[in-house]
């Protein structure tokens, strides 16, 4: 598969426009206040469509289709705890963070408990974020490679260098205002390909695609059983929801700090209002092309059996293992691995793929513009946040508390190209991986429990001393490591001796290690604060 030249000169235009929208803030980055906060000046709007737009990321953009398109809409059932998670996070957290006049969301952590509590959630935090600007570079790179043909690692270096440069030149402001440009790209993207997919072909309607996919059973929202505890039934993606975004929106520190570049505390919380209210419908939009297309393929055998032999000659060519094959020998060879891949195996490739083929030309490189939009959007964010908790936290903190302002803007440049660099390497380790949306989940599930459960017990339960939180965090660690240690597909990466004997492991299904690790350092660390309460002077 590959852009015809219009596409591809349409995507370089974009791509080249977007690093230059963003240098141009350059010059507004006169001292690290800026850098930070773009001097806490912006509408409320924009600061909503940028926490959108990392929100969304290239995890829903190839993520969502690819899980509907080899499943059904059960992940859907996430955005039903969104509307909770915003009213909490706008109700407690934004006031917090706005009055205490602290950019870090973490600096209060050790004001509250003692300093190994802040440190233990920027560790958290830091190695979490590089994890999640790796997988979506890897995503977007992906994605890119099925377009075009061109090699995943040389895409994963080139997307990380742009947005990069462009992060490290402009800062927060340019974060969010390129931020704004590309979520409205990416969801006219997204509706068009809704629009072209109902419009049908010479051979089926769009009302075929639709029926054919409700008598499969492709818009089930999966089971109601709660006690199919080992299943990704509605309870278990609702849980998980409310908790993912009650920490993005609550404690993240890619979100903390938008809520300080807002012009004031009311402008904060209509952002995440409007941030956190559009990605319901945007996301459903995500999930109904991929219904779409997999109803596309089905109804249509030849397209899909097109589809799946480009994808295994592309996955056999990246393994070396046509190379010594002859003309004669390599379709069998290609057609055999093809007729093998399921329509999981297919699920994260087929939106790439209908990209690249069923799209007029023209219209191929803007949505290509727009796939490379949803990775960006998340990736300068991360980049900047990183370099902002590193000045305030472990800089001033270890190093010198005292800075000039050249010195903080030299340090924040040279951590931001740091962490880029870190997150590209780390991005190449992911190449291989299957089900991009799965693995993201589970990412986030371990670093969220981490530390959401620490946050909730600081905020909500006013007699937790530090004592009481250590206890609570160490039982939530060791409940995470027994979670994480339980899942099976991870024992190929796993040591013999920590491989855990079947029935000692956890009968939960994978995506609820979020939910659970929370509730176990929420919970354990409320019991001992009934045995080791916070001293009556501590409440001064």
């Amino acid at each position: 598969m590959q852009l015809s030249t219009v596409d591809t000169i349409v995507f370089f235009v974009y791509l080249l426009g977007v690093a230059l929208f963003g240098a141009w803030f350059v010059k507004r980055n006169k001292d690290s206040r800026a850098f930070m906060a773009a001097g806490g000046l912006l509408p409320g709007w924009a600061v909503g469509l940028s926490i959108f737009g990392t929100f969304l990321s290239s995890a829903t953009f190839i993520g969502s289709p690819g899980q509907t398109y080899g499943g059904n809409w059960n992940f859907f059932v996430f955005c039903a705890g969104m509307p909770l998670a915003v009213w909490i996070a706008s109700r407690y957290f934004i006031p917090f963070y706005r009055r205490s006049g602290q950019i870090s969301a973490y600096v209060h952590l050790e004001e509250r408990f003692a300093p190994w509590a802040r440190n233990y959630a920027l560790l958290v935090f830091l190695v979490s974020e590089i994890a999640r600007i790796a997988s979506v570079t890897f995503g977007v790179s992906l994605a890119m490679s099925v377009l075009t043909g061109w090699d995943v690692t040389t895409l994963i270096i080139v997307g990380g260098v742009v947005v990069t440069v462009y992060t490290t030149m402009g800062g927060i402001e340019a974060v969010i205002w390129t931020d704004v440009a590309q979520c409205i790209i990416l969801t006219a993207g997204a509706v068009l390909v809704v629009v072209i997919l109902l419009s049908g072909t010479d051979t089926v309607t769009g009302g075929q695609l639709v029926d054919h996919a409700i008598e499969n059973g492709k818009f089930s929202l999966g089971s109601w059983d709660p006690a199919q505890i080992d299943q990704s039934t509605v309870w278990t993606v609702f849980f998980v929801g409310l908790f993912t975004c009650l920490n993005r929106f609550g404690i993240n520190q890619s979100y903390v700090q938008r809520y300080h570049t807002a012009r004031s505390e009311q402008e904060a919380q209509r952002s995440l209002w409007i941030g956190g209210l559009i990605y319901i419908p945007v996301g459903a939009v995500f999930f109904l092309i991929g219904t779409l297309l997999w109803s596309h393929h089905e109804l249509q055998p030849p397209l899909k059996q097109e589809f799946a032999y480009q994808i295994a000659e592309q996955q056999l060519s990246s393994q070396g293992e046509l190379a010594d094959l002859s003309d004669e020998e390599r379709p069998v060879v290609i057609r055999g691995a093809a007729a093998k891949l399921t329509s999981r195996d297919l699920a994260d490739k087929a939106f790439p793929a209908f990209i690249s083929q069923g799209l007029p030309v023209g219209l191929a490189g803007l949505l290509v513009a727009a796939l490379f939009a949803a990775g960006m959007s998340t990736i300068d964010t991360g980049l900047n946040s990183c370099a902002t908790v590193y000045l305030e936290d472990i800089h001033k903190r270890w190093f010198a508390r005292d800075v000039t302002e050249k010195q903080a803007m030299r340090i924040l440049h040279v951590v931001t190209i740091v962490v880029g660099a870190v997150s590209i390497g780390a991005a190449l380790l992911f190449v291989g991986v299957n089900n991009l949306l799965q693995t993201i989940w589970v990412i986030e599930g371990v670093s969220f429990a981490a530390t959401l459960g620490l946050f909730l017990l600081g905020f909500f339960v006013r007699r937790a001393s530090s004592k009481a939180a250590a206890i609570g965090t160490t039982a939530g660690m060791m409940t995470l490591c027994w979670l994480v240690l339980s899942i099976e597909s991870n024992y190929a990466l796993l040591p013999e001796w920590l491989q855990f004997p079947k029935a000692t492991r956890s009968p939960f299904h994978k995506n609820m290690n979020l939910f659970i690790g929370t509730a176990v350092m929420f919970g354990v660390g409320w019991l001992a604060s009934v045995v080791f309460p916070r001293e009556l002077k501590e409440h001064s």
